[in-house]
């Protein structure tokens, strides 16, 4: 019978130091067990489920009928309202996005200037962030721009006669872009902590060799900034598109007028819960799932191009 030999050297690990080991490790999976029963069971099994749902027939109240590729058929091919709220959920995004990180990145540059205070204006003006989904700020994002709402009172003063924004189908998706631009805080603050990490000893040589404000901010701090626009970028395009509260509030719940503001969630949860087509919302959640990862995945490729990360580009 061969025999373990010990490198040179060493000394032979006693018997009680692999006992301890083997308690620790077992401790260890005890601790993560719940971790892992919640991870297979809310998370990854749910997530197989609608899978598996996405392909079949199923209103909760019948047992699931396997129809292949029959919901995504429909999707694509006969469902106007489904291409509606594409439509209308990718204005959204393509408008309310760049909007919100110029004006969070604009109030940054400001409040970056060494107010007074800046700790107190740094909170509330991450309020809107917090409240800005909320039920509450949307029926007062109803109510302000009703017909008889608060905008519409201050253009009576100048006797302009304004029009019903949330029941006009040509502003009624504007004032949804609005309420997101308002909610600027989250980028703001991560815009206001990219801006404190560069150093000051660049601006103080852009000065002496005689760049103004401008020349500074295009060549100084937009390049040392790219990493933190990237990352505000791709996190509110994510949240964009997972809208839902505000479009639901504003329309009374069925995307009007006339599914000018019918976001897809909405229209999902529509599908779901009002016409118990769960097969059919499975499907859409599944289609969303794939469209988010496809833009984060060329959000991340063209970054290549435009993101610099210290000397490189």
């Amino acid at each position: 019978m061969s025999e373990t030999i010990s490198p040179p050297g060493s000394l032979p690990r006693p018997p009680h130091v692999n006992v301890h080991k083997r308690r620790e490790a077992r401790a260890a999976y005890v601790f993560l067990a719940p971790w892992f029963l919640g991870l297979f069971v809310v998370t990854v099994g749910p997530i197989l489920a609608s899978l598996y749902l996405s392909f079949t027939d199923y209103s909760l109240l019948e047992e699931a009928q396997w129809v292949g590729l029959g919901n995504y058929r429909e999707m694509f091919f006969e469902d106007s309202r489904f291409i509606a709220s594409l439509q209308v959920t990718t204005i959204y995004v393509v408008v309310s996005v760049p909007l919100q990180l110029i004006f969070a990145l604009a109030l940054a540059l400001a409040l970056d200037r060494g107010l007074r205070g800046l700790s107190f204006y740094r909170s509330i003006y991450y309020l809107p962030s917090l409240l800005g989904g909320s039920v509450a700020i949307a029926i007062l994002w109803r109510k302000i721009f009703g017909s008889d709402g608060l905008v519409n009172g201050v253009l009576a003063l100048f006797g302009i006669q304004g029009p019903g924004w949330v029941s006009d189908p040509d502003t009624a998706l504007g004032t949804l872009i609005l309420l997101h631009v308002w909610t600027f805080g989250a980028p703001m603050v991560i815009f206001l902590a990219g801006l404190r990490q560069i150093p000051q000893s660049y601006y103080e040589a852009a000065s002496v060799d005689g760049a103004g404000r401008l020349r500074q901010f295009r060549s100084i701090t937009l390049p040392l900034l790219t990493p933190i626009i990237f990352f505000n970028l791709v996190l509110e395009v994510i949240k964009s598109f997972q809208s839902f509260t505000q479009s639901f509030i504003v329309s009374g719940g069925d995307g009007g007028p006339a599914d000018s503001t019918l976001f897809y969630t909405l229209y999902l949860y529509l599908k779901g819960f009002k016409s118990y087509e769960m097969g059919y919302a499975a499907a859409m959640a599944w289609v969303l799932l794939l469209l988010i990862a496809g833009l984060t995945g060329v959000n991340f490729l063209a970054s290549k191009y435009w993101v610099f990360y210290g000397d490189t580009k």
